[in-house]
């Protein structure tokens, strides 16, 4: 079964755009189910990237599991990351920002499971931002959008009786 980490901007994008709390509850619903599947997840620090006080609740609400906790074999992917994105032609100020923010542990936390993460970052070949799609193809993490993903899936947002 596929397993895949979200990153910070699925969330919200989602909440923002696309699957609003009030008006597509189902979104919200059908990442916790598949979380409960052991296909949809995320980590910690995207969780403490979510401020936003409406997806603050929802992540609150939702299983422990669901943003979890760096173990040793994520810490060991980090060098790999580490060692990849220092290697690569980035202005030392990409590269500072780029360890300091979730898109770091993310990449480490997909390669130590092989999981895919799902982003709305699109590739770019610029030396003063790291793009996270641009970190898993230097790594060979599968990345995709969430519309991929959703589509992969098979989700289905159908509206019920009124």
């Amino acid at each position: 079964m596929a397993r895949y980490l979200l990153d910070t901007n699925v969330f919200i994008q989602a909440r923002n755009l696309h699957y609003g709390f009030d008006f597509c509850p189902a979104f919200w619903d059908w990442l916790r189910e598949q979380h409960r599947l052991g296909t949809v997840g995320s980590i910690e620090q995207v969780l403490d990237e979510l401020v936003d006080e409406e997806l603050a609740e929802w992540a609150a609400d939702c299983d422990d599991s669901f943003f979890s906790a760096p173990d040793e074999a994520t810490l060991a992917a980090l060098t790999a990351v580490s060692v990849w994105v220092t290697e690569q032609n980035y202005e030392q100020a990409a590269i500072s920002t780029f360890f300091q923010v979730a898109d770091y542990w993310l990449v480490a936390e997909a390669l130590a499971r092989d999981c895919a993460v799902v982003t709305h970052e699109v590739p770019a070949q610029s030396a003063r931002k790291i793009k996270i799609p641009n970190v898993c193809v230097g790594l060979g993490v599968r990345c995709l959008t969430p519309y991929a993903m959703l589509r992969r899936e098979r989700a289905r947002f159908v509206l019920g009786a009124r």
